[in-house]
């Protein structure tokens, strides 16, 4: 059937990278399509080192090898990481709690302004991350992937709280690499990266996934893979409650773009990929039973599509 349009690729840390790329490893096994054949990728949070790494022609099989052979060390969080990574969390979630209501509603532009402020004024609570992305941002330079109109990777502009999408045509010029990094910094976690005189975090902290920025046509393909649609409620992990907002929201951008008269596939971690994903999406430990669910969750979704 060929690959779809647009490929959309939300916010998950580590094991939501881990997950995408062994879906989309398990799809390709099938022969159904190579994502690295998509017409677009939309990238948020971990999303957008997958949205980077196939526009650049890097194939899931090899990013997953790469993510299988790194030490657990490298991205392991310290405690007070990890106490920082629930503020992080909690910021997350908290703005689209309060904006499920206006999205359920598909008031997606109208409630831009509101959800702006309301955001501006949650992250101006979070202290700034101190943890560097200086690796991640080498990483994603060495792919050598320049803005060609196919990627877009979210962010948001830490003093206005708006959403501000990279590589679309009025959003601020800056690398590929530090775009991704921006999409990347989790508020209380990691540093902002800054340009311009602008300061940027997480696309996460607008949208799980940001699917409704695709720019697709009427009877357009979208898939969306969605990670943090694994999170389950959970007292151990502040903010895996952000699992039943994160599902809600991508239902409801998924339905807005049918109404434009896309087709739309939104994908969230199966059982097993659930299982073995956990709470912390951050903890490195369960890599290897993640990438295997997920391989295992893409050759059975390939197999129908292939069907």
């Amino acid at each position: 059937m060929g690959a779809p349009e647009v490929l959309v690729l939300g916010g998950g840390g580590v094991l939501g990278e881990v997950w995408m790329s062994a879906l989309l490893a398990g799809v390709e096994r099938t022969g159904a399509f190579d994502a690295r054949e998509c017409a677009s990728f939309i990238g948020t949070s971990a999303g957008s080192i997958v949205a980077a790494a196939l526009a650049a022609g890097v194939p899931p099989s090899a990013r997953l090898g790469q993510l299988a052979h790194e030490p657990a060390s490298s991205q392991a969080q310290s405690s007070a990481g990890r106490v920082s990574l629930g503020r992080g969390l909690q910021t997350l979630a908290a703005p689209a709690l309060g904006l499920a209501a206006p999205l359920a509603s598909l008031a997606l532009y109208a409630s831009e302004p509101v959800g702006a402020a309301l955001r501006r004024a949650l992250l101006a609570q979070v202290p700034t991350g101190r943890r560097s992305l200086a690796r991640l941002a080498e990483a994603i330079e060495r792919l050598g992937l320049r803005w060609d109109g196919r990627v877009r990777i979210a962010a948001v502009d830490l003093q206005s709280g708006r959403r501000v999408m990279f590589g679309a045509p009025a959003a601020p010029a800056v690398s590929v690499a530090d775009a991704v990094v921006a999409s990347c910094a989790i508020p209380g976690v990691f540093r902002p990266m800054s340009s311009g005189g602008r300061s940027y975090v997480d696309g996460g902290v607008w949208s799980p996934t940001n699917m409704d920025t695709a720019s697709a046509s009427r009877g357009a393909r979208v898939l969306c893979l969605n990670p943090t649609g694994s999170l389950r409620a959970s007292t151990r992990v502040p903010g895996a409650a952000l699992g039943i907002v994160s599902r809600s929201i991508a239902a409801a951008e998924a339905l807005a773009l049918r109404r434009r008269g896309a087709r739309v596939t939104v994908v969230n971690p199966d059982e097993r990929s659930r299982a073995a994903m956990g709470a912390d999406l951050l903890d490195p430990r369960p890599r290897a039973a993640v990438a295997a669910a997920g391989l295992q969750q893409g050759q059975r979704i390939g197999a129908g599509l292939a069907a």
